[in-house]
């Protein structure tokens, strides 16, 4: 056996892992789990028993037998325990309430201005969120014991348009978001509740929400947001990879070097998201003299085969290509995909996958998957309450 091919025993044996197949449907009964973790009878029934006593699991009955005592059946309970969910974009918000295994029970979306500052805006989100909750009637500003007390919400997980120190839950130096820099989100959380509140870059929970719904059998993988701004989340070894810092992934501030003139944001100059971003791509069309209001201007043209605007996406294309093969000729992931409004441009999308098999090592590409994000609108906040419900079950 291979390193590559090496059993991940900890992940796939760990509570959360445990959880994880019952929610999916793998595993129906304690034998189950045993037999797909690996784990002895005794270590499965632990675990399980304490996931059961957090209300994480319960029984439901007894399954078939197959010669012995009938199994008991194990189930993630649908009913009451919620958790909640906010995906933060530039301009809107996506935000919901989930089951502990993971399926939307309520999703709702509302226009946001970023540049009301972090107080303004999470604080109308939290109340939102709260009010989707079984008895929810929002926090109360300023005191503890807001969304959840009463209301059946175990925990609220936020992701954030812009890098987030992971660890502490504050934003650092985030692009196009005025007032947001160094804001402690979970702080400001813990001031309206009591429950716990998880912080992740809008591009990392794209990436978990997308891997436990359409490829939680792969190991590796890349998954790219594209908008107004670009991410990328990364999952290696089956489990959201992060770095020491938060900042895994973030490939929005390498330099393109086939086009260095733009500037960006940061301060430098041909950074991706200055010559690739949605923001880029309105940018150039209105230097141009079209009068593009937004990104859904710049599609709308695409879609009607304006030649400028077409030039432009593949260009972009091209772009995020050469800053992937590297990713790829570097990680070797087994799937690379992306989402986010420029992921429906398919002329971008051509050229960034011919970029990618142009650059990078056949060995790298052989089985490589490049496809679009399929989990659909919903992926930020299943990402996000896959987040807390992870925080959980390693803090029960």
């Amino acid at each position: 056996m291979t390193t590559g091919d090496a059993p991940r025993e900890g992940l796939r044996g760990g509570p959360r892992e445990l959880l994880r197949l019952v929610a999916s449907g793998a595993a129906a009964s304690r034998a189950d789990l045993a037999r797909l973790s690996g784990l002895s009878p005794s270590t499965v029934s632990l675990r399980v028993e304490a996931l059961i006593s957090e209300g994480l699991l319960q029984e439901t009955g007894d399954g078939k037998s197959r010669g012995g005592r009938r199994p008991r059946q194990l189930a993630v309970p649908t009913g009451g325990a919620l958790v909640g969910a906010v995906d933060l974009g530039a301009h809107h918000a996506r935000f919901g309430t989930l089951d502990l295994s993971g399926r939307v029970v309520e999703v709702r979306s509302r226009p946001v201005r970023i540049e009301d500052g972090p107080e303004a805006v999470l604080g109308d989100l939290l109340d939102e969120v709260a009010a989707l909750a079984p008895g929810g009637s929002g926090p109360v500003p300023g005191q503890r014991g807001g969304p959840g007390v009463g209301g059946g919400l175990r925990g609220i997980g936020i992701g954030i348009p812009g890098p987030v120190h992971f660890e502490t839950g504050r934003i650092v130096s985030p692009s196009r978001m005025p007032g947001w820099n160094g804001f402690d989100v979970r702080a400001f959380c813990a001031e309206r509740t009591d429950i716990p509140v998880v912080v992740d870059n809008d591009a990392n929970l794209m990436a978990l929400g997308e891997h436990v719904t359409t490829h939680p059998e792969l190991d590796h993988a890349v998954y790219v947001k594209a908008g107004t701004g670009i991410g990328a989340g990364v999952i290696s070894g089956g489990r959201l990879h992060r770095g020491a810092q938060g900042s895994a992934g973030d490939i929005s501030h390498c330099r393109v070097v086939a086009d260095p003139g733009a500037l960006c944001s940061c301060g430098n100059s041909g950074c991706l998201e200055a010559v690739a971003s949605g923001a880029a791509l309105v940018a150039a069309l209105r230097e141009q003299g079209l009068p593009v209001e937004d990104l859904t201007g710049v599609m709308r043209l695409i879609d009607d085969g304006d030649r400028h605007a077409t030039a432009l996406a593949r260009r972009a294309g091209r772009s995020i290509g050469e800053i992937l093969a590297v990713v790829v000729n570097f990680f070797n992931p087994q799937v690379v995909a992306i989402g986010g409004r420029l992921a429906e441009c398919e002329p971008l999308l051509a050229s960034m996958r011919a970029t990618l098999y142009e650059r990078c090592l056949p060995l790298a590409t052989q089985a490589l998957l490049i496809e679009r994000v399929v989990a659909g609108l919903d992926v930020g906040i299943v990402g996000a309450a896959q987040l807390v419900i992870d925080r959980i079950v390693d803090r029960d």
